[in-house]
């Protein structure tokens, strides 16, 4: 196995205590990993902050020339990062899966490298000059989830460093290792403190959202938590950006040609197992189409191997860890309880590691747990509905909104009713696909603040207007 460390200020750290991280395909232990303790929070938070004015004031190519040699060390370094990812979180290396995540790491750092937010020029005469200039935020605590642990890892720490900031990341519990060796290549390119990781349970997280040094908390997860974090940073008045839970609902219009669309609506509901946050979690179809939609995504959904994810031939690995695995077996269950029909899947098989098999629930109703509640898992409960405005009533009417669709043969009334779902990004005839372009973030209680793009960069700043009279 691979000696794990922290980095702080530059340097590897040994820690006092360790966890194992299991391999979700069979239960083995993945690594050990070193466990951080408050008192290696404040020394990490420390060092991002002695090394802030030193990083911020670098000329902005440097840092942009930073950012690029980080993006050509993740891409030689892609095979190790990948086997990584499959070993702590499950994901296979076919299909969209780890090799997608790396190559989707890459692709986001150069990306976030080609951006840039020039100053403004409010007034410019022979009274006085009026400059709106865009400054780092400071210090930035990450912490971040499980289920995409490197993609969601650059897609906060990226940005950050683009503008000048400073970074203390936390990764999952369940999911450190990719992220350990990330922070450990890119201090191969930036000067020390610039990126420091720590590791642990709710305590190390909550010791960044609290600490005094950090001027911002990034987080990604569960709404519960993004609630708490919200809390702690309300005590220092940190900025916050908070990518929450989605519940994602999806909409087949009435008369839709099915078949061309059953590998887009797959890979939307079954993306990592489900387990992604803008994964479609409930598709409503019409009454008149509703068995033939049933039988048909049925079919194609067995048609699907599932198993370990360094098999080549399995597209959908296990589930990531045991709590939840045990929470998708609890909705399936409340589910099968109330009436409704498991068409595929619902039964876990008796065998090592933590996999359930891929699952559509018919007959499901808007009172179930697993389609009021967001699953995060390789299920999808079908809803019947009978009118359209009544499908978008429903669809709407959850406290979250991160993302949406809507399926149908005319892609131009598709987008007229997607423009009426309530979420942060509305698809139309395809879900959970992402472009490091395209702003991201929800609305209601899936989150504050976006990520990518001018937008997602602006959130790591503050705005300072220089007036100035002549």
């Amino acid at each position: 196995m691979t000696d794990f460390a922290l980095t702080i200020n530059g340097k590897r750290v040994a820690t006092a205590r360790s966890f194992d991280v299991l391999n979700p395909s069979n239960g083995s232990v993945a690594a050990r990993c070193p466990e951080a303790t408050v008192a290696l929070v404040d020394q990490a938070v420390a060092a991002a902050r002695a090394a802030l004015h030193g990083w911020s004031a670098r000329p902005d190519q440097e840092r942009v020339a930073a950012l690029m040699g980080i993006a050509d060390l993740i891409e030689k370094n892609h095979a190790e990062l990948s086997e990584l990812i499959t070993r702590e979180q499950g994901k296979t290396q076919s299909g969209p899966g780890a090799n997608l995540e790396v190559g989707g790491a890459v692709a986001w750092t150069r990306a976030t490298a080609s951006l840039s937010l020039p100053e403004e020029t409010i007034q410019d005469d022979d009274k006085g000059r009026i400059v709106v200039t865009r400054k780092p935020v400071g210090v930035v605590a990450s912490i971040t989830p499980w289920n995409w642990p490197l993609s969601i890892a650059v897609w906060h720490v990226m940005p950050a460093l683009r503008v000048g900031c400073t970074v203390v990341i936390k990764p999952s519990p369940f999911t450190p290792l990719a992220t350990l060796r990330l922070v450990e290549l890119m201090n191969q390119v930036l000067p020390p403190g610039v990126i420091n990781i720590v590791t642990g349970g709710p305590e190390i997280g909550q010791r960044l959202a609290d600490h005094p040094d950090v001027n911002k908390v990034v987080f990604t997860g569960s709404v519960a938590t993004g609630k708490k974090v919200m809390g702690s940073a309300a005590e220092t008045l940190k900025r916050v950006t908070l990518e929450l839970g989605g519940n994602d609902a999806g909409i087949v219009l009435p008369g839709t040609k099915i078949e061309p669309l059953l590998e887009k609506l797959f890979w939307g509901c079954f993306l990592n197992a489900g387990q992604t946050c803008a994964a479609l979690k409930r598709l409503y179809v019409h009454e008149d189409q509703y068995d033939e939609v049933v039988k048909k995504f049925s079919e194609y959904v067995q048609k699907i191997p599932v198993g370990d994810g360094m098999d080549p031939k399995n597209l959908i690995g296990p589930i990531a860890n045991r709590m939840q695995f045990d929470k998708v077996s609890a909705y399936v269950e409340d589910a099968r309880q109330r009436g409704a029909r498991i068409v595929t899947g619902g039964n876990p098989p008796q065998q090592s590691g933590y996999f359930y098999p891929l699952t559509v629930i018919a007959d499901a109703t808007d009172d179930m747990r697993v389609v009021k509640e967001e699953q995060f898992g390789p299920v999808v409960p079908i809803i019947r509905y009978k009118t359209v405005e009544e499908a978008l009533q429903r669809a709407n009417s959850l406290d979250v909104g991160l993302g949406g669709s809507v399926w149908g043969n005319d892609p131009q009334e598709a987008t007229r009713l997607a423009r009426r779902l309530e979420c942060g990004t509305a698809w139309v005839n395809q879900h959970a696909t992402l472009h490091p372009m395209a702003p991201f973030g929800g609305v209601k209680c899936s989150g504050i603040g976006v990520e990518f793009n001018v937008d997602g960069l602006r959130e790591y700043t503050t705005v300072q207007v220089v007036n100035v009279a002549l």
